[in-house]
């Protein structure tokens, strides 16, 4: 029997995908912002689509803001989108 594949959906367009084809966003307990190339850090996780458009939307939406319940940076949104480019 296959094993099952975990899917997530992505904050921005609200498709679901493979958890590996997605990027997660990680809200640390401690407060901290991180990118999660693992899938194992530790806090408050949110997907999103890795596509610059999605990216966008995100951002325009605020849809990562309400997901982690914070304010986000622009320098973190330019680490999202160089992490999204790779």
């Amino acid at each position: 029997m296959p094993r099952k594949i975990p899917m997530r959906k992505c904050i921005a367009t609200g498709e679901h995908f493979p958890k590996k084809e997605l990027l997660r966003v990680v809200r640390t307990p401690e407060g901290e912002l991180k990118i999660d190339t693992t899938g194992r850090t530790n806090g408050h996780g949110a997907y999103l689509k890795k596509d610059p458009e999605a990216v966008k939307l995100a951002r325009k939406k605020g849809s990562l803001k309400q997901a982690l319940e914070m304010n986000i940076p622009d320098e973190f949104w330019e680490e999202i989108e160089k992490a999204v480019m790779k």
